[in-house]
């Protein structure tokens, strides 16, 4: 049986604007290059969001807020014939040590299971160390964004010794290099 491709997002800072615990409406904004991207690789590969969402443990939002945030995006996606297959979304706090929390790969093992992925030839892209270790310890090769808060923590990824297969400076660069690989 032929196993799917996918890449796994990262939202915040990846896809949209990352505000600092990003959950009204009025604060969205897509970044540049996501749109065209993402129609690029459609034809190739299973879209799946994968988030680590702390602002609901530490009583920022709620999980409705974050629905309600995060279906207007699938909405703004669906309207451009992206569609994203599932989001996952970790609400707790990292002391919380959970098991859906990036970098475990809890998610990524759903994602393997119920779609019949081949994460040896997908994708995870993210602007967080904990993203590209999330790839990493799942097995599929990973691009680390300079978006959102990536410029702040590219000294972070050396100094835990976390080698993402790509670091790119925006989302259409990442989108070349997916490209490229095949």
């Amino acid at each position: 049986m032929v196993k799917n491709k996918a890449i796994i997002l990262d939202r915040d800072g990846t896809l949209i604007e990352d505000k600092n615990y990003t959950y009204k409406i009025e604060d969205f904004e897509l970044l540049p290059g996501v749109i065209e991207g993402l129609k690029l690789l459609r034809n190739y590969f299973l879209f799946f969001i994968v988030t680590n969402q702390s602002g609901i443990g530490r009583g920022y939002y709620t999980i409705q807020d974050f629905h309600n945030f995060n279906n207007h995006l699938l909405k703004i996606l669906k309207k451009e014939k992206i569609n994203i297959l599932k989001t996952y979304f970790c609400p707790h706090l990292r002391e919380d040590n959970c098991e859906c929390r990036k970098p475990k790969i809890k998610f990524i093992e759903e994602i393997i299971n119920e779609f019949n992925v081949d994460i040896n030839n997908s994708w995870m892209i993210g602007d967080h160390p904990s993203d590209i270790q999330f790839g990493i310890n799942a097995g599929c090769k990973t691009i680390f964004l300079i978006t959102g808060h990536g410029d702040k923590h590219l000294d972070e990824l050396e100094a835990l010794g976390i080698k993402p297969t790509i670091i790119c400076d925006n989302f259409i660069g990442a989108t070349e290099e997916i490209l490229k690989s095949f």
